[in-house]
């Protein structure tokens, strides 16, 4: 959107409003060296880690990861979009904003494309509605399944489930609404052939619209009814009109339920079948994340309707720490996270089956999210056993050192006294010693000999790009050239810092805010590298020195791994000669880098 408006015009606009004065006037900013800080906005903290760099023009939390510029924190803080974000600082600087711009012949053409395209999804929902009861012997599974599952046509109906019954039935019906092939494609319903054909990309399966919060179709979710190689659930890709990092299902019936009364709370499942069973049993105030990792997206989303969330996976999930970590999003937007103990084996779906008492129980004993932390490593080990029960009390401490609360940490202690029958001075003197270990000064993100390969090498191209969007002395002369990127945001920086070395301008990091328009976390993970001026450390220098080693001997151990694949595939006496003096070359290589 950034684009339809004159460049020279947002240019003025940032000179005009000064990211520091701009976000002084939201929040209490207090200098440090070259460097504002505050207690982020955005998530509760008490100790400061939001950091606003005046001379990048750039504010970055070290906390919970968000960054950005000026129109950027308007648009969070405000809780607008970005033409909002640009009037209110408009107004701040006494501009006239440029409405004519806004009238462009691109913004039409992407207002017209997005409600085609909501055309386009709304009339295959419809589609698919009626196949399933369209009396067509294919649909008799699909109905079957939903009776099985004890749906009744009334929750059938509200939630629009329909069926595909074959790959091409709704390409001909579409085509036949006047749609241009583009369009159909974009819209994510379709797929093609190798041969060019258009194919129903949910093929086969049985059909569960997703809708937004206005109502709108926006892509559907499909479920085979029969084992198969194929995953038994597919989603439609992400589109102009869906992204599934913002995008909770059945939000549409949650935001008409706050129309009727205040929700207390929101239950948050992961999938299509948990949330409809629960609605239909009663629990209407239910969502579901869709089987993806929590965002601060759908965290904020879940805070419109309620600051009270209960998390309902299922029954393997105590084991799951990733999954448990991610919940840490929904608690950094304020929201106040309980997770709801399920049995062994079971999800809500099957909970409910048993009768919505059955389920009530469940939600009766949702713990706080830091009960049910040390809740899950206690299903991790058999604390009967001694050296569990020391990994298991090695691990809960350092969930209890998490706590800022004195009183929460002190409780917490006590109760593992009681499951442990360790003395409670003991677990206190072992918690205080981890927490000095803790204050050393080091980067943040360090290579262990436990990361695997491929993690070792993500955190030394992080570190090497962070070293060279801040202008280190000691990164001046390395070629970025040389990492072997495969993200997508690592490419854009790359290629950012070349565009830049090689026009001999400086590297400012606050203008990849403008090349990646959305929100990056991994842009996000590579400005956390810069806290307090840590890239400027000596252990900074020697830590860049071993990410460029640690980059160098991968690229030996892929071509070493090449060439020994040539070798073996090669018949030719003379090249396999040839081959083996490459490979010898290269394993000296090797060697030696690990003698550094």
């Amino acid at each position: 959107m950034s684009r339809v408006l004159d460049p020279r015009f947002m240019q003025e606009l940032k000179q005009k409003n000064d990211i520091v004065e701009v976000i002084g006037g939201y929040v209490a900013l207090d200098r440090k060296g070259g460097t504002h800080w505050a207690c982020c906005p955005f998530h509760h903290e008490r100790t400061p880690s939001f950091a606003v760099n005046q001379a990048e023009q750039f504010y970055h939390c070290f906390g919970c990861g968000v960054s950005g510029g000026v129109v950027r924190f308007v648009q969070e803080i405000e809780s607008t979009d970005f033409m909002g974000a640009v009037r209110i600082l408009a107004s701040r600087a006494k501009m006239t904003v440029p409405e004519s711009n806004f009238d462009t012949e691109k913004a039409i053409e992407l207002k017209k494309k997005r409600d085609t395209m909501a055309s386009i999804m709304l009339d295959c929902a419809r589609f698919y509605l009626s196949n399933l009861y369209s009396g067509d012997a294919r649909a008799q599974a699909h109905l079957q399944y939903l009776t099985n599952r004890k749906l009744s046509p009334t929750t059938v109906k509200k939630f629009g489930l329909g069926a595909s019954l074959d790959f091409f039935s709704l390409p001909d019906y579409l085509a036949g609404k006047g749609y241009s092939r583009q369009d159909l494609l974009d819209s994510g319903a379709l797929g093609e052939t190798k041969n060019g054909k258009l194919v129903d990309f949910e093929a086969g399966r049985l059909i569960f619209p997703i809708i937004n919060a206005f109502d709108e179709v926006v892509a559907f979710g499909g479920r085979l009814l029969e084992k198969s190689d194929f995953a038994k659930y597919k989603n439609t890709r992400e589109t102009l009109l869906f992204n599934k990092r913002k995008t909770l299902y059945n939000i549409n019936l949650l935001k008409k339920l706050k129309r009727k009364q205040p929700i207390k709370e929101v239950i948050m499942v992961e999938g299509y079948m948990d949330t409809i069973s629960l609605y239909q049993a009663g629990f209407e105030n239910v969502v579901a994340s869709m089987g993806t990792s929590l965002t601060t997206e759908q965290a904020r989303l879940v805070k419109r309707y309620s600051d009270n969330v209960l998390i309902s996976y299922d029954g393997d999930f105590a084991g799951q720490n990733a999954d448990l970590r991610g919940l840490e999003i929904l608690k950094d937007e304020a929201l106040n996270v309980k997770v709801v103990p399920m049995p062994d084996g079971l999800d809500p779906d099957d909970v409910v089956k048993q009768g919505a008492s059955a389920y009530q129980k469940c939600l009766d004993m949702a713990l706080p999210l830091i009960d049910y932390k040390i809740h899950a490593l206690e299903k991790k080990y058999d604390i009967s056993k001694t050296e569990d029960k020391r990994r298991f009390i090695a691990e809960a401490l350092q969930v209890v050192a998490d706590v800022e609360s004195e009183a929460v940490k002190e409780e917490l202690l006590k109760k593992l006294r009681e499951k442990t029958g360790v003395s409670y001075h003991a677990l206190e003197r072992d918690l205080q010693k981890g927490a000095k270990q803790l204050e050393m000064v080091m980067p943040k993100e360090m290579i262990t000999e436990t990361d695997s390969s491929a993690n070792k090498q993500t955190k030394a191209i992080r570190f090497i790009l962070a070293a060279k969007l801040f202008s280190q002395d000691y990164a001046k002369d390395y070629d970025v050239q040389k990492l072997p990127l495969t993200d997508e945001t690592h490419i854009v920086v790359a290629q950012y810092i070349l565009e830049r070395e090689e026009k001999g301008e400086r590297i400012r990091p606050s203008e990849l805010f403008e090349i990646l328009e959305e929100n990056s976390a991994e842009l996000n993970q590579i400005l956390d590298l810069n806290f307090e001026d840590k890239l400027a450390s000596e252990v900074a220098e020697k830590f860049f020195a071993d990410s460029v080693k640690e980059i160098e001997k991968a690229s030996v151990e892929r071509d070493i791994a090449e060439l020994n694949a040539k070798y073996s595939a090669e018949t030719n006496d003379e090249e396999r000669k040839k081959i083996a003096q490459m490979l010898s070359e290269k394993m000296r290589k090797r060697n030696e880098l690990k003698r550094k």
